[in-house]
């Protein structure tokens, strides 16, 4: 929910008074079925509380609440209510809610290594995937059903509000998580046996009853093979990843490969001979040209396929923060509304925006004011005109979206008033 720097007073006032300005003059969409939704809110306070079961039955009255109320943070329910002032969930009366999918910094694997900037850009990656390959891909939500929004803080949500969702309940929107997260999958689903002997094009089954009719009594082997890349739902995704492990391989060397495959668990010298019969004998090309598995002389070991395929199964995994999703009743940002630790504009986007969206230009709020501040920590921030960099104590002159950023995050302070 909020997180937020602690602010002293005078820091508060004046950032209250940018948050005034902005929605005082701002245009904001209100959500869908307006009247059916419960807001909450934080205010600019030392001391703060949420504030919730505020309803509001208009567009005027959202734009009334902004201007009077000017939120530190807002949310509204993904939640459909058909009492959604009642202080308790029974007396609201559940209706339906969104699907709601929240993808954030904190959730994805090795981002606290990098930058904010970093972070914002591995996020819309992984968001991408989430939309792309599972939502519109695997669920088939309906495009014009879907919202997006940049979650002015570390990264993005989806609002899904096709018909087909809104009734499900909790434990059926946690079935829609374990599948993105892939739990429960078996890697191997992406290993098929070739059902066909390649000598004569005939299936398996023929060649062994042909063989059967000769008194030969002999089994057909059956070849392994990755299922096509394309194949519908983790078969297909499980391959692409597999290939995209092969392919880093070949860039990367063997050396690094076996590297990895040590990570893994693997004994090192079984590491550095699958890896030099991948790399430097042209097994890792023969599967990516043609997906089969039996390649090597003797075949791939069941080993390395079970763990390679492992592998690429969790590098692949959708990301997302499952208690969001699993919330029937859950409080999210409304867009368009300022994230109270940024002052970056909860940004709405559709599907085609998502891919040139820039966080650090698209989400400020400009109003043409100039702010004068110092500096308290190292600043390092992709802003336009160059980026933004200053060291502790560097005196700054900001427009006022770098300028409130600076000062939620902590990271710059007013100057001392004079006397």
């Amino acid at each position: 929910m909020a997180r937020t720097v602690p602010l002293d007073v005078p820091a508060l006032a004046w950032a209250r008074e940018q948050f005034a300005r902005y929605y005082r003059s701002a245009s904001i969409d209100p959500p869908p079925r307006l009247a059916r939704r419960e807001f909450a809110s934080f205010p600019f306070a030392t001391e703060t509380m949420m504030r919730r079961h505020a309803a509001l039955r208009t567009p005027e009255e959202l734009r009334e609440f902004l201007a009077r109320e000017v939120p530190r943070h807002i949310y509204s329910s993904s939640a459909y209510y058909r009492r959604p002032a009642e202080p308790t969930m029974a007396a609201k009366e559940w209706l339906g809610a969104d699907l709601i999918f929240d993808l954030d910094a904190d959730h994805l694997r090795g981002a606290d290594a990098l930058s904010y900037a970093e972070q914002l850009a591995l996020v819309k990656r992984r968001l991408l995937t989430l939309v792309d390959d599972f939502l519109l891909g695997d669920f088939g939500v309906d495009p014009a059903a879907t919202t997006f929004a940049f979650s002015g803080g570390r990264g993005y949500h989806v609002h899904v509000r096709d018909e087909r969702f809104l009734s499900l309940t909790s434990p059926e929107r946690r079935e829609l998580v374990d599948y993105v997260l892939g739990l429960g999958v078996d890697p191997r689903v992406a290993i098929e046996r070739r059902h066909e002997d390649v000598r004569s094009g005939r299936t398996v089954a023929e060649a062994e009853a042909d063989e059967e009719l000769r008194g030969g009594g002999r089994s057909v082997p059956r070849l392994r093979q990755l299922a096509p890349p394309d194949a519908p739902g983790w078969r297909g995704r499980t391959t692409r990843a597999v290939l995209g492990v092969l392919a880093r391989w070949e860039e990367a060397g063997r050396d690094r490969a076996a590297e990895e495959m040590e990570a893994w668990g693997l004994p090192r010298a079984r590491a550095r001979t699958w890896a030099r019969d991948l790399l430097e004998h042209g097994g890792a090309a023969k599967i990516r040209e043609s997906l089969s598995l039996d390649v090597f002389r003797g075949g791939v070991p069941d080993e390395f396929l079970e763990r390679i395929v492992a592998q690429a199964a969790i590098e692949v995994q959708g990301e997302t923060d499952a208690p969001v999703t699993t919330d029937i009743h859950r409080l999210i940002r409304l867009p368009g509304s300022l994230h109270g630790g940024t002052g970056l504009r909860v940004t709405p986007l559709s599907r085609d925006e998502l891919d040139a969206f820039d966080p650090f230009s698209d989400a400020l709020v400009t109003d043409g004011e100039v702010h004068r501040l110092v500096a308290t920590a190292d600043v390092r921030y992709p802003f336009p005109g160059g980026g933004l960099r200053a060291s502790p104590g560097a005196a700054l002159e900001l427009p006022t979206g770098p300028a409130v950023f600076l000062v939620l995050r902590g990271e710059a302070a007013l100057p001392p008033s004079p006397g």
